[in-house]
């Protein structure tokens, strides 16, 4: 396989975004209370591991879901995005399709070395992607929800490292699935424009989320002044260029909005295990920004 071609097929798994998805399990990993491992440098009981295989695990389940959504995508982006690999003949449809499989599975395996909870979670996520590629980002209301679960049980695969956890603290993922709800509904306008009823909606929710996260912060985490500087970061990346998207309704600027939001979610991240596990911890999560920011400038978020 040339090189162009490899590199196409990277395209379809936007590195970017698979970035973030590690950061969703970097924050299960506090809200379980294994921090200290990480900020202790410590590897007592294995945790260290475990995480390096839930780690593994997203990225392939992350990787597989968004090369599929191309994969039942292809008919359409020949006509609106020409210049996507498998529209412009840099990787074919059944290329792409086995890629997606055997990084879907690679995904339930990896999971599958942790725990039974983490392999079924896993599972889930798998059918949760494939779902939303065939079928649900086609529903105006329940395909937003569905892309919003396949993060929630991303965050969900990252406190399976204690299985019993996962049930107590399974509500904390309603936070991902609203944020990324709004995401996908925003996102709507990217092509066309003209969504204003679905940019005011996802500004409501970013309140909401915001509101979510102080509240848990003062309930549960008991680290508010900790959690403050990354919230505030997080307000700063994504509030603005929703607002100017708002504005004006134009698709370049509706795209920077779901870019600086996609983006964000490792913020979002850093700013729950802020909560559960401090703030060194969560500048290990924020170390991933600029990793997917310089993979944001040579890969498609989108």
């Amino acid at each position: 396989m040339s090189n162009s071609r490899i590199f196409a097929h990277l395209q379809l798994t936007r590195p970017a975004n698979v970035v973030t998805a590690i950061a969703d399990i970097m924050a299960g990993f506090a809200i379980a209370g294994m921090g200290a491992y990480l900020t202790g440098f410590s590897n007592e009981g294995g945790y260290l591991a475990d995480l390096c295989w839930l780690a593994l695990s997203t990225i392939g389940l992350y990787a597989g879901g968004v090369a599929f959504n191309d994969v039942f995508d292809a008919d359409l982006d020949s006509v609106e995005r020409p210049e996507r690999p498998i529209p412009s003949g840099r990787a074919t449809v059944k290329s792409a399709s086995i890629m997606a499989f055997l990084l879907l599975l690679m995904g339930v395996v990896a999971a599958a070395q942790v725990t039974v909870t983490s392999a079924i979670i896993a599972l889930t996520v798998a059918v949760l992607a494939v779902l939303y590629d065939y079928w649900g980002k086609h529903q105006n209301f329940l395909g937003p929800i569905n892309m919003g679960l396949c993060r929630t049980f991303n965050l969900l695969l990252g406190i399976s490292v204690i299985p019993e956890l996962v049930q107590e603290y399974a509500f904390i993922g309603l936070i991902p699935l609203v944020f990324v709800a709004a995401i996908t509904m925003i996102s709507r306008g990217e092509v066309h424009g003209k969504n204003r009823k679905a940019l005011f909606g996802g500004l409501a929710m970013y309140i909401l989320i915001v509101a979510s996260i102080v509240t848990l912060a003062f309930m549960l985490g008991g680290k508010p002044l900790e959690v403050l500087p990354f919230l505030l970061l997080f307000v700063y990346m994504v509030f603005p260029p929703l607002i100017k998207a708002i504005k004006k309704q134009e698709p370049k600027l509706i795209g920077k909005a779901v870019k600086a939001a996609v983006i964000s979610l490792i913020i979002l991240n850093a700013s729950l295990s802020a909560a559960f596990a401090g703030w060194m911890y969560a500048l290990l999560v924020l170390i991933l920004l600029p990793i997917s920011l310089w993979l944001a400038r040579k890969f498609a978020v989108t």
